[in-house]
């Protein structure tokens, strides 16, 4: 943040400094479920994307990246289009967004920063997140949480074009510090866990493969209509009324009972999927069970399995993300791991024994280059902590 303040100061030389720490997000358990309305857990950490701003009352957006090249430069009030590829996306799309229900009149000049290699721990919804927090801010617009995760998602679905569900920006904005969040992603309906009493210590660990793509460019829509495709097979062998629009197909509303008689009947890539959807909700189950009786061993095992269905049955991952799960697998000191994000790039995530670090450490420098050497200067290892869900910083020297 002393970084962003000193940038923000030296490039725009504004009062009334304003800042948003918006945090990055894991998901445990219950990965490639919320676009299925499925229930889905998640924790954010004590990395995140941080923007330092100020109200531009002429009504431009003046951004600047410490992370991309470039700035960003539009008014308010201007049609934004969607960029390929370009880091501004989410920007442009922030304003769009709220261009829907509100009239902005203000701008912001700002700088934004991330500080850890991101791919896989949704990046996009927490810098989304942000730049919402700061147009509503200047704009004195009052947005709730809820409202808050509709917005952003929007940008996602609408504006950059994912079909992704409601996972991201949830964690990103309800998620508290030592909380597991269950989202009901049908009802919307959040509930914050507090771990148990019992739980030991740990960390989370963050094994970044060295590989970013955007999701846009891989089979992450695929995926999602193959679950859709699934659902509807589901339907019509089971004589349920359906509707002959993907779109509107969710595994959500088609029952376990209904999955169990008819799943031996899908052809195998989408009896798969299937399986990946209604194993994973199971497991969200007991690994809500789990945290809440302080029993990580539970949980870390419901991880794996998690990563394990990720690999086998929804098939979204990569070699080098497979091998990074493997080391972690069968390393002392790691309670659990799966592969974050959608899994065509980005980091593994895992729970791990703090006293163990070093150990877990070694183990990935000494596998994971040799393994893939390509990208031996790229990938990284980093230990976080749990933290709440984005928020204001309301005394940005004192926060500095």
């Amino acid at each position: 943040m002393n970084k962003l303040v000193e940038h923000f100061n030296s490039t725009y030389g504004l009062k009334d400094v304003r800042g948003v720490r918006s945090p990055l997000r894991i998901c445990p358990i219950g990965a490639h479920s919320d676009h299925q309305l499925g229930k889905v857990t998640g924790m954010t950490l004590d990395a995140s994307v941080d923007f330092v701003y100020a109200p531009a009352p002429d009504g431009y957006v003046n951004v600047q990246s410490l992370d991309f090249p470039d700035k960003e430069y539009f008014h308010v009030s201007h049609e934004a289009e969607y960029i390929p590829g370009s880091w501004v996306n989410y920007l442009r799309g922030a304003v769009m967004s709220l261009r829907q229900d509100y009239v902005l009149k203000t701008g912001v000049s700002g700088v934004v920063s991330g500080k850890l290699p991101i791919g896989g721990l949704s990046s996009s919804a927490a810098v989304t997140t942000a730049y919402l927090m700061a147009l509503s801010d200047v704009n004195g617009i009052e947005l709730s949480k809820m409202e808050l995760i509709q917005y952003s998602h929007w940008v996602e679905t609408q504006f950059i074009g994912l079909k992704n569900g409601i996972l991201d920006q949830s964690a990103n904005v309800l998620s508290m510090d030592n909380e597991l969040m269950v989202m009901d992603c049908r009802t919307n309906e959040h509930e914050m866990i507090q771990k148990g009493e019992d739980m030991p210590a740990f960390e989370v660990i963050v094994v970044y493969s060295g590989i970013s793509k955007h999701l846009i460019s891989t089979d992450f829509n695929n995926r999602t209509d193959e679950l859709r495709v699934a659902g509807w097979l589901l339907q019509d062998l089971s004589g349920m009324d359906h509707t002959p629009d993907l779109s509107q197909v969710y595994l959500r509303n088609i029952s376990s009972d209904v999955y169990d008689q008819y799943k031996d009947q899908l052809p195998e890539r989408f009896r798969k999927r299937a399986a990946h959807f209604y194993t994973e909700q199971e497991r969200v189950r007991k690994g809500a069970e789990a945290w809440k009786d302080g029993d990580l061993q539970a949980f870390g095992q419901y991880m794996f399995e998690s990563g394990e269905s990720s690999f086998y049955q929804y098939e979204s991952g990569i070699p080098e993300m497979k091998t990074i799960y493997d080391i972690l697998r069968e390393t002392e000191g790691v309670y659990g791991a799966r592969p974050s994000g959608a899994g065509y790039r980005g980091a593994v995530i895992g729970l791990v024994d703090p006293s163990k670090k070093d150990v877990i450490k070694e183990a990935i420098d000494s596998r994971y280059p040799i393994a893939h050497p390509e990208y031996k200067d790229v990938y990284a290892v980093n230990f976080c902590q749990t933290a709440d869900g984005a928020d204001y910083i309301t005394d940005l020297e004192e926060w500095v």
